[in-house]
């Protein structure tokens, strides 16, 4: 069907239709590279195709030659690279196979215009209390934006409202849920005994244990997300987020740093880290630390 011209351009529904689609699909792509390794990984492959297109242009056939082959197999290589994100895209459209639920609302994974997310943070601090106060361990990932699916695969779906005795009971040491991760999401807990990433970060103190590690590896593989800790041998409560541990907090300093988060909307992980640096308690992995004694 023939809208209207735009100079020597004629202009269809189905061209205004296509662009949609594409920029929505651009757009949700962003969004699950967000936060992650993956997106700069792809700037990357972006940056070393604008190089190849310019010496092309110039005529420079040693370079030519060796970019054309590197991306040759670029495809390849992107799919060996982004198989977990495009397995998380792929799962994520799969949800909608369904015809009952099948919009492009779901899809794309719009909200309502006006709707809020509620967060309840009161049951998550008062389980923080009880655990630190019996030296019981925990591990709590905290996402605001999604439910983080890929990683709650790996653990137990639990959907539950989150409460004090749900998280007490979880991480109880006798629980069979206890070891490993809890995922909550918009106030519920989405899945118990989840496996998360371990940092290779080689500058993490020594002192430092298996979780406080994964809780670190899993702020530097989604940075939208925060996790809390609860060490085993100490109850000390820890606050990690974009890569960076803050130890050692009180209950009011994490539900404060978790307020933070959750009304927290565009600032970039170095504006947050430039907000956070100022705390006497940061532990920075980027760099070494030296001549301070951590207790893991």
């Amino acid at each position: 069907m023939f809208l209207f011209n735009v100079g020597f351009l004629e202009i269809r529904f189905v061209d205004i239709l296509d662009i949609t689609l594409v920029a929505l699909l651009l757009y949700k792509v962003y969004k699950l590279l967000k936060g992650s390794v993956a997106l700069r990984v792809s700037l990357g492959f972006l940056s070393i195709y604008l190089i190849y297109l310019v010496v092309k242009a110039t005529e420079m056939e040693m370079l030519t030659t060796i970019l054309g082959q590197f991306m040759s197999v670029g495809v390849l290589g992107a799919l060996i690279i982004f198989q977990n994100e495009i397995r998380k895209f792929l799962l994520m459209v799969g949800k909608t196979t369904s015809l009952k639920d099948f919009t492009f609302g779901n899809i794309f994974n719009f909200k309502k215009v006006g709707q809020k997310d509620h967060y309840d943070i009161s049951p998550i601090i008062e389980a923080l209390k009880s655990l630190g106060a019996t030296n019981t361990g925990a591990l709590i990932v905290i996402s605001k934006d999604d439910t983080l699916q890929f990683f709650a695969e790996t653990g137990d779906i639990l959907d539950a409202e989150v409460s004090k005795r749900l998280l007490m009971s979880i991480f109880y040491k006798n629980s069979p849920l206890h070891d490993g991760a809890v995922i909550i999401h918009k106030s519920r807990v989405v899945a118990a005994r989840c496996i998360l990433p371990v940092s290779e970060n080689q500058n993490i103190p020594a002192i430092m244990g298996l979780r406080h590690r994964a809780a670190i590896g899993m702020s530097e593989e989604r940075e939208d997300v925060v996790v809390l800790i609860v060490s085993e041998e100490t109850g000390q409560l820890s606050f990690v987020s974009s890569g960076s541990i803050h130890h050692n907090l009180s209950p009011i300093e994490i539900r404060t740093k978790l307020n933070e988060y959750l009304v927290r909307k565009n600032e970039s992980p170095k504006q947050e880290k430039a907000k956070d640096g100022q705390h006497q308690e940061d532990v920075k992995v980027q760099e070494p630390i030296k001549d301070k004694a951590i207790k893991a």
